[in-house]
């Protein structure tokens, strides 16, 4: 057997669709570096530009079997080469699909958390594997336009703050109005002039996918969505922090076996702690983040409101923009600081046990920052 024998034999294994999956996902991880990386983001424009043209074609002209002579004699060379494609379309559609979900999953996943906002990234995970069985599926333009709607939106839900430098809730908002337009326009360019297709049919295709755009904008609200583009890199609990030069020296408690620690668990009532963040977020970004300290004295009761600590932070710094709140006179029980961005949602969580003071003195370590 030759070698691209061997080769074509491979590619059709049942399992090869898994390994190009997981190689393209780890490829992103990889190379997917900065949410405001400006390559990346024109390379995901890119792709959605692409990708919208494709559902145009697919509305216009199909994607069945390849035209016979007649229609191909009668076609200009470029119409001909449109009407040639069309059975690769659906796979056009699946690897662009494909490339900004894993982009997306990526991105989301560094802001996500173990709470609400991890909703709407466990929807691009859904939709990254579902994709791969998408493919027989992708000349319905009903789902195509609604997955479309999706890509948009989240890509839009993190572009427009990294460009602008602003986010709140007019920037998310304007992001959602830009996705709207975007699919009405990819719907007006399939109807527009075309006799095959209906206004009533153009009407029953563009309303789920608005009204997809109407559900995310409501978990939006809902908290529902990971703060892109900022994300938290590092937090921790400390007993005393000190600025050395551009390091923090952050310090804490740690036996000579307890390798892996790097901030306190464990803390003594009544003795002054440092809550210490590196916030990352892009270039032109400078924006609030709020320290939200929360105690409840045992598991058997909800944690409840103690404090609110505004910090101002700037974007640009790969590690992520540092800062640090403090408090003194902690009760004993369970502390809880939630980072939450200016909208409220969370960026993540530290969290610490407030003990009984003990007399003997702690031995602590020092790490940088």
């Amino acid at each position: 057997m030759s070698p691209l024998a061997r080769v074509k034999s491979l590619l059709t294994k049942p399992f090869m669709p898994a390994v190009f999956f997981l190689s393209g996902v780890i490829y992103d991880t990889v190379t997917l570096t900065r949410i405001d990386r400006l390559l990346d983001n024109l390379i995901l424009l890119l792709y959605l530009a692409m990708l919208g043209a494709l559902i145009v074609l697919t509305g216009r002209v199909g994607n069945e079997s390849p035209p016979d002579s007649g229609q191909l004699a009668a076609a200009s060379p470029f119409m001909r080469k449109v009407l040639e494609c069309r059975p690769y379309y659906p796979m056009a559609s699946q690897f662009l699909l494909g490339s900004l979900f894993s982009a997306y999953t990526i991105f989301y996943s560094r802001s996500a958390t173990f709470s609400g906002t991890a909703v709407f990234f466990a929807l691009l995970i859904m939709l990254l594997v579902a994709n791969e069985f998408l493919r027989n599926r992708l000349s319905n333009l009903r789902l195509l336009i609604c997955l479309y709607a999706v890509v948009c939106f989240a890509f839009f839900t993190f572009f427009l703050p990294v460009i602008t430098g602003y986010m709140n809730v007019v920037i998310f908002a304007i992001g959602a109005i830009v996705s709207i337009g975007v699919i009405l326009r990819v719907t007006q360019l399939i109807y527009r002039n075309n006799p095959d297709r209906s206004r009533d049919e153009g009407v029953g295709v563009t309303v789920p996918a608005a009204a997809l755009i109407g559900i995310l904008v409501g978990f939006y609200f809902l908290n529902w969505i990971p703060p892109v583009p900022l994300s938290l890199k590092f937090g921790g609990m400390y007993h005393e922090i000190k600025r050395s030069g551009d390091q923090f020296e952050l310090s804490f408690e740690k036996q000579w076996y307890q390798v892996w620690k790097r901030s306190d668990t464990t803390y003594p009532a009544n003795k002054p702690i440092y809550c210490f963040t590196a916030v990352f977020a892009p270039v032109a970004l400078n924006t609030t983040i709020y320290h939200h300290w929360y105690f409840r004295p045992n598991d058997s009761r909800p944690f409840t409101h103690a404090d609110k600590i505004p910090l101002t932070i700037s974007g640009g710094r790969e590690g992520g923009y540092r800062a640090y709140s403090f408090k003194q006179g902690l009760d004993v029980g369970e502390w809880r600081v939630e980072v939450e961005a200016k909208d409220g949602r969370i960026l993540g969580r530290v969290s610490i046990t407030v003990v009984q003071q003990v007399e003997a003195q702690p031995t602590l370590a020092t790490v940088s920052y």
